[in-house]
C-alpha cells in the first residue's frame, strides 16, 4: 500500500470550504487526512471480492491465507495455478470462487485491460469493471478512489458517507442519500475529498459523540 495526505490548506480543500460552509467546519476540525491506496489493480479487486458480505477481520484472514497460498503473488496467472478445492479450504465460498475465476479470465484475455483503464472516464471505468461477476457499482467506485486515485468520485450508496452527511447537515435518515445528490454539483470537482472528510465523521466517532458539528466548534 501507498499513502497520500489531504491537507486542509490544499487548494482543493480550500475550494470545498469556500463552496460549502458546513464542509468548511468539518475540514477545519478534522485537519489533514492520510489515505492508504491500493495501486496493484488486480490485487485490489481480489481483495474487494474477498471482503464482500463478511467482517473486516474475516476478510483479512482469508486474504492473508490467499497470499500465503500464492507466495504473496496475487496475480491473474498465479490464480490459475490453484484449484477450487484449495480456494475453498482457505475460506472462499463457491460464489466467490466464481467471481475470482471470472475476474482472472477477463484479466487474462484482455477484456479487462489494466494498461488502459487509467485512460477511461469514471463512467467508462465503472461500466467496464461492473462487467466482472461480483463487482457492483460501489466496488467499482472504491476502485476508482483507492486504486486509480480519481479525485471526483462520490459513492452516494456508501453507508459511511451517508452517515457522515446525515450528521453534518442534520437531515433525517431517509434524506441522507438525497443530501449527497444535492451536494454533488456544489462539491464537484472535489467529490473524493468531500467523501474522505465525511468518512472521518464516522471514523472519529463524531456522529456518536456529538449531536452536531457545532458542539465541536
Amino acid at each position: 500500500m501507498k499513502t497520500f495526505t489531504i491537507k486542509k490548506q490544499d487548494r482543493a480543500a480550500q475550494e470545498l470550504s469556500t463552496a460549502d460552509s458546513q464542509m468548511k467546519k468539518l475540514i477545519n476540525i478534522v485537519g489533514d487526512i492520510t489515505v492508504s491506496t491500493r495501486p496493484e489493480y488486480f490485487k485490489s479487486l481480489v481483495r474487494a471480492i474477498v471482503g464482500q458480505q463478511i467482517s473486516v477481520q474475516a476478510a483479512s484472514t482469508i486474504f492473508s491465507r490467499l497470499e500465503e497460498l500464492l507466495d504473496n503473488r496475487i496475480k491473474s496467472d498465479s490464480i490459475m495455478t490453484v484449484t477450487d478445492e484449495q480456494l475453498r479450504s482457505i475460506g472462499f465460498s463457491r460464489q466467490k470462487i466464481q467471481y475470482l475465476r471470472d475476474l482472472t479470465a477477463k484479466a487474462n484475455d484482455g477484456s479487462l485491460d489494466f494498461t488502459r483503464i487509467n485512460d477511461l472516464t469514471n463512467t467508462e471505468a465503472i461500466k467496464e469493471l461492473t462487467q466482472i461477476k461480483g463487482i457492483g457499482k460501489w466496488t467499482a467506485e472504491m476502485f476508482l478512489i483507492f486504486s486509480l486515485g480519481r479525485m471526483n468520485v462520490l459513492a452516494v450508496d456508501d453507508i459511511g458517507i451517508q452517515r457522515g452527511a446525515k450528521w453534518l447537515y442534520q437531515v433525517e435518515k431517509s434524506e441522507r442519500r438525497q443530501i449527497l445528490i444535492d451536494k454533488k454539483p456544489i462539491w464537484t470537482p472535489h467529490l473524493t475529498i468531500a467523501s474522505f472528510y465525511l468518512w472521518e465523521v464516522v471514523h472519529l466517532g463524531f456522529d456518536k459523540a456529538y449531536s452536531s458539528i457545532d458542539e465541536l466548534i
